[in-house]
């Protein structure tokens, strides 16, 4: 069984680019994060002509993530318990479209677009916080109720946990960028002291991110911020993984590319 995690950067726009990309890997469940549209205007035709049953959470034109899975896809649920909520001042708060899990032939999987933090002092980094805290929190759960669950948090992090998952860490401690900052690491440093299992940093180096301005990829100037962290009885599985970073080149990539990690 095949897993793998995209941020497409807008699915409708890169619609052609997933068909084919699901043509050429032959995944069997792909978790898709940013598709950039609502419930309404999911282009699910793709995955279900291909034989994917698929699930999607999105609420407007930004975030919005799904599961597509040809290995069976029950018990969806969008949103993890206690997940916060976020709001501009003036603004209802709401439950943004960053989550959703479903059993994929017989593991957990969810889908996750953690929030980006946006500055070390702006709202919405102590939003990620709370955000990233609420999830180990359910993690915690999980693996006390049953120590051998299989289940697998898949996405962009929006993390960068090491310094050499970015391509030049004194530019971002120089410029005051998040993704490195020390609360943001130990957030996501938590959740492998929870026992979470990143099988692919050891299998695969690189980046899984590089930005669109000032010829980043060209330069191999990229992040590392989309992972898969497993549980440990489905860690014990993994037989291989890889980043797939010839799906960054060309016309019309988005500006992650897929992480896929194989089980036996």
């Amino acid at each position: 069984m095949k897993i793998a995690t995209w941020n497409v950067n807008s699915l409708r726009a890169r619609a052609e680019r997933v068909e084919e990309w699901l043509e050429r890997s032959d995944v069997d469940v792909l978790a898709i994060q940013e598709t950039k549209c609502t419930d309404v205007n999911f282009p699910s035709e793709i995955f279900e002509f291909m034989g994917y049953e698929v699930a999607h959470f999105g609420l407007s034109q930004w975030n919005g993530v799904a599961i597509a899975s040809r290995v069976g896809l029950e018990d969806v649920q969008r949103g993890f318990e206690n997940q916060p909520v976020f709001g501009k001042p003036g603004e209802d708060e709401v439950l943004e479209a960053r989550a959703i899990g479903a059993t994929c032939g017989g593991v957990r999987v969810w889908s996750l677009y953690v929030p980006n933090g946006r500055g070390l002092t702006d709202p919405h980094m102590d939003y990620k916080l709370r955000w990233l805290d609420a999830l180990r929190g359910n993690v915690e759960t999980w693996l006390n109720a049953d120590s051998a669950a299989e289940f697998a948090l898949v996405g962009d992090w929006n993390v960068a946990p090491r310094d050499e998952d970015v391509w030049d860490v004194q530019y971002f401690l120089d410029n005051e960028l998040t993704h490195i900052s020390a609360p943001e690491r130990d957030a996501f440093n938590g959740f492998l002291d929870t026992g979470l299992v990143d099988p692919v940093r050891e299998r695969a180096p690189g980046f899984t991110y590089w930005d669109y301005q000032a010829g980043r990829f060209a330069k191999d100037e990229g992040m590392r911020i989309d992972f898969q962290l497993l549980s440990p009885a489905l860690a014990a599985r993994v037989s291989g993984a890889f980043i797939d970073k010839d799906e960054r080149a060309g016309s019309g990539a988005s500006d992650h590319t897929p992480v896929v990690v194989e089980l036996s």
